[in-house]
């Protein structure tokens, strides 16, 4: 076959799913009827080496070099006959291939066990709501990590499954250090990247390469293919793209870098890599490239011609995940907090609701740059096309969108369509934690397949949040938190500490506003991570303002995002690393939510200043809800079934009705008077059979006040009113 262009995601991003930066690509060229192919290169290195031969192989080179073990790796190298025989059924098990294998992993003596095993017994807490699966799943996991550790030890020091060679990438501003591994030999892992990378170009005979490279650990890697191209496909034009040039290499200068791709393209692909075939084909002049950097004359130069638009989200078509069998991919759980647990295990389908973010003003993040400035939603119908699509083409109902900021007016639209249209999905995304998630909003979000959010709660402190112009409270994230939480739907949130001119006060005050989340369950996972500041951040772009001095005094050659920095009070952030993790693990497993929070740190930490019930009294406190008329209605419920009957009290009868609703799991039963009944009846009938799937507030309150001739907030606002909006009918 020849193709136009060989997508490809080098080693190594996840072993449970493809990274979507090729799906969303190919499916883009698909519009334009542009032959590509596609290649996860990571997943098929893992799967070449963690195999029978793969692994007699590995052994076998180690023996032959002589390697100066360690006693964990002797201990690995002693039992290599046992990993040899039981690595292909443990990959088929990982695959969803071979299930019954769960209980020879847990009970019998079936895999090897090195060092990775040793923490065990400090997991049995865990393993009784793990279920039998998982925890097998969490074996098979660690004795993947301890070949891994083998191969660390012995013949490649950068290996990783999912951040190989990370350090070469990370801030790197001089290509240096990079170069110089790049002209040592191939490591062992390089020798199978190359070898499988070497059957894909003869497989497809493309004109073009593209790279896509959303993380430093994938950077060294898309090196090591590009320069083995060259030097044996010299006539094939290689390109790279993805998150990591987009943020990082957009100065770069270091011609040396031209050495191994011939262009690097920034941000939306679309557009640059439509243009870039055209020139390849001598279709276009190179002028008419679109965000492209190439070599010109010995110096790199930056061609973006303004006349080439980018396409809008409504033209890019449906993501494509042809080309790569979706059955090889490998489910793990490394760590068994429930929340983590979905990057790593499972099978997501990737979607975006809608490109960039639609807040786009924390000062930390890159909001200047275009994937995060320019926001454009997707048609939620248009959406629940490319998800009845994927499931189609996939046979996979698990989706995760990949929005910077899931905006909640359209994930509305959304839930309602997917509940329209009867589909059973599952999904998850990432949020801001703002108060149009109302408890409403969060149960429709449920009831449309949606089992988890991630959000960034960042410093749990009203100042800092305000500086960060977050746009959120405490006081709001507890109050939302508790709206998911009531949902069903599960809950995690990342956490910064480190904050220009944050406190050890309000690092220790934030701690506790945690702490106290976890313990009244509004939580179910979080992370913390230290600031860092970036080039394209607004802290970046006008530190001062910020009491930071940035310390990065020159634009570097190559890589050119985070910025070396002190704050101007001297504060040292990292200290308080370890302690707060530390406690992070426990809260999340229920633990030691009595332990002063001095317990956590080996230096003296402030007192905190937030109140124990300080969260409680929140959750406590919240206002008396309040409807507008444009609001929609939407019933979750079955149909009504109203049974009239007669009640006399003190000599007087009154028309009364039991009105009977059922869901999958419960029924429910109200009292009311007939005409509210018989109202209640027709009006859910007229819900249900609206094209919408919803009618507004205004039209429900409308309907009721002229069949019954009085008010409707005392109905709505009464116990009956409150049973039916429990059962599932929804003001959003």
């Amino acid at each position: 076959m020849e193709t136009q262009i060989l997508l490809i995601t080098p080693p190594f991003t996840q072993l449970n799913t493809p990274y979507p930066g090729t799906v969303y690509l190919k499916g883009f060229l698909n519009t334009k009827n542009i032959s590509s192919y596609q290649s996860d290169l990571g997943m098929e290195v893992i799967l070449e080496l963690f195999s029978k031969k793969g692994l007699q192989n590995l052994f076998e080179y180690i023996d032959n070099n002589a390697f100066e073990l360690g006693e964990n790796a002797q201990r690995i190298v002693a039992l290599k006959d046992d990993y040899v025989q039981s690595v292909d059924v443990v990959i088929s098990f990982l695959q969803g291939k071979n299930p019954t294998l769960a209980n020879a992993i847990v009970h019998d003596d079936f895999l090897p066990q090195a060092s990775r095993f040793s923490h065990l017994d400090d997991l049995d807490w865990a393993f009784g709501s793990m279920g039998f699966q998982d925890k097998a799943k969490h074996y098979a996991t660690l004795y993947l990590e301890d070949i891994s550790d083998l191969i660390i030890e012995t013949v490649d020091e950068n290996f990783g499954f999912s951040r190989y060679a990370e350090r070469l990438g990370r801030s790197a501003n001089s290509f240096d250090e990079l170069y110089q591994k790049l002209n040592e030999d191939p490591t062992y892992i390089d020798q199978i990247t190359l070898k499988l990378l070497k059957d894909l170009i003869q497989k497809t005979n493309p004109k073009i390469v593209g790279f896509s490279v959303p993380f430093p650990g994938n950077l060294y890697s898309a090196f090591r293919c590009a320069q083995y191209i060259k030097q044996h496909y010299p006539n094939i034009k290689i390109v790279m793209g993805g998150g990591f040039p987009n943020t990082e290499l957009r100065s770069v200068s270091d011609v040396r870098v031209f050495e191994f791709f011939d262009f690097i393209n920034l941000d939306d692909g679309e557009a640059p890599t439509e243009q870039l075939i055209k020139f390849v084909t001598n279709e276009i002049p190179q002028s008419e490239l679109k965000r492209t950097f190439v070599l010109e004359n010995d110096q790199v130069k930056f061609i973006n011609n303004p006349l080439i638009k980018d396409y809008k989200q409504s033209e890019i078509g449906c993501p494509d995940y042809s080309d790569i069998d979706l059955n090889q991919y490998i489910s793990v759980i490394e760590v068994v907090n429930p929340m983590h647990r979905l990057w790593s295990d499972g099978r997501w389908n990737k979607l975006t609701m809608a490109h960039g973010c639609y807040w786009g003003k924390c000062t930390f993040c890159d909001i200047s740059l275009d994937y995060i400035k320019i926001y454009e939603p997707i048609a939620a119908k248009e959406i629940v096309d490319r998800i009845e699509q994927l499931i189609a083409t996939t046979g996979n109902t698990g989706f995760h969108f990949v929005d910077e900021a899931a905006p909640p007016a359209l994930m509305r639209e959304v839930a309602i369509e997917i509940i329209k249209r009867k589909l059973t999905v599952s999904w998850w995304t990432n949020i801001r934690f703002e108060k149009n998630f109302t408890l409403d909003l969060c149960r429709l979000l449920k009831a449309s397949g949606c089992i988890a959010v991630s959000g960034g709660l960042e410093v749990a402190s009203d100042r800092l949040l305000k500086l960060i112009d977050k746009g959120v409270t405490v006081e709001q994230v507890a109050r939302v938190n508790r709206n998911f939480t009531e949902a069903g739907i599960m809950v995690h949130a990342y956490l910064m500490y480190g904050f220009p001119t944050q406190t050890a006060q309000e690092t220790i005050d934030s701690l506790e506003m945690v702490r106290q989340m976890f313990e009244v369950g509004i939580m179910q996972s979080g992370f913390w991570h230290q600031f860092a500041m970036t080039a394209h951040s607004p802290v970046g772009l006008d530190p001062e303002a910020f009491d930071v001095i940035n310390l990065t005094k020159e634009t570097g050659s190559f890589a050119n995002n985070d910025l070396v920095h002190k704050e101007k009070s001297g504060a040292l952030h990292e200290k308080f690393s370890y302690g707060l993790k530390k406690s992070l693990f426990n809260y999340m497993h229920g633990l030691c939510f009595d332990f002063p929070l001095q317990e956590w740190f080996d230096f003296k930490v402030p007192r905190t200043k937030v109140a124990p019930d300080y969260i409680v009294s929140v959750l406590e406190n919240e206002p008396f809800p309040t409807y507008k008329n444009a609001q929609k209605v939407v019933w979750l419920g079955s149909s009504a079934v109203v049974k009239p009957f007669t009640k006399t009290k003190k000599g007087k009868s009154f028309e009364k009705a039991r009105v009977t609703f059922h869901s999958k799991h419960d029924f429910l039963e109200v009292e009311v008077d007939l005409e509210t009944g018989e109202w209640l009846q027709q009006f859910l009938n007229d819900l249900k059979q609206n094209p919408k799937g919803v009618l507004s507030y205004g039209q429900m309150k409308q309907s009721f006040e002229a069949q019954n001739n009085e008010d409707f907030e005392p109905f709505i606002f009464s116990k009956q009113g409150e049973q039916l909006r429990d059962f599932g009918l929804l003001v959003i």
